[in-house]
């Protein structure tokens, strides 16, 4: 592993609280896998061996439904990890993990990582992070789900895409249109329609782009907790 991929790695919250002693060597033990758009890293019922971190593209995590449907679990991109818990208890993979796009992931045995717990009792610490943070974006994502309109939950998608918070700024959108929809828990064609309705608030769909006007407005709208559009009009989306 080049020293780039080791700092992306070693800058995951799964790592970032590591002694660097300790990080080193699991590291080093670690493998580097490239997967094309659409390859399969784990299935449901896998075993869990391993805990991944992604150091380049998008990989998304899903459960096939009763009905058959998609459901997205997660998207993660780099510098994120994923599969903690689950590895750590020698289970097997609750859902299924696939490449968004090209990407490239780190697996790092979960039998090197409770090795490790073992003899430095601060990486406890640092997995407690990680499941922690994990958990926190769920509720997060449940508060999205429940609070916000579809199209506040596009433009917090969209805001999350660019470190600015003035200005204006063009955003590249990371993965299919059907996979964003997915991602915020909405149906293609409500997200389409929720991007028609961010045209009044200065936002431009361009193929794979999303021109943005004013960044300090389109914060306001995403955080706007009324629910409103118009005077005592609620949006359904």
């Amino acid at each position: 592993m080049d020293t780039r991929r080791q700092q992306i790695a070693s800058s995951s919250l799964l790592l970032s609280n590591c002694p660097e002693e300790v990080a080193a060597p699991l590291l080093r033990r670690a493998v580097v896998k490239r997967y094309s758009r659409g390859q399969i890293l784990f299935d449901h019922g896998d075993p869990a061996t391993s805990v991944y971190i992604v150091l380049d593209g998008w990989v998304k995590l899903y459960r096939i439904t009763a009905n058959g449907s998609e459901a997205v679990v997660g998207v993660f991109t780099r510098g994120h990890s994923f599969g903690e818990a689950v590895a750590l208890r020698n289970d097997v993979y609750p859902v299924a993990s696939e490449a968004a796009t090209d990407c490239e992931v780190v697996l790092i045995p979960s039998a090197d990582i409770l090795s490790v717990m073992h003899s430095h009792p601060e990486v406890c610490i640092a997995i407690l992070s990680s499941t922690f943070a994990h958990l926190h974006s769920l509720v997060a994502e449940i508060e999205q789900l429940k609070a916000h309109t579809g199209a506040q939950r596009v433009a917090q998608f969209l805001l999350s895409l660019t470190d600015q918070e003035t200005g204006s700024c063009t955003v590249t959108l990371p993965f299919d249109k059907i996979l964003i929809a997915g991602r915020i828990g909405m149906k293609p064609e409500s997200l389409s329609r929720a991007f028609s309705r961010l045209k009044t608030h200065g936002v431009t769909i361009n193929q794979n782009h999303a021109v943005i006007t004013d960044l300090s407005h389109l914060h306001d709208f995403a955080d706007d907790d009324t629910g409103l559009d118009g005077p005592g009009r609620r949006v359904s989306l």
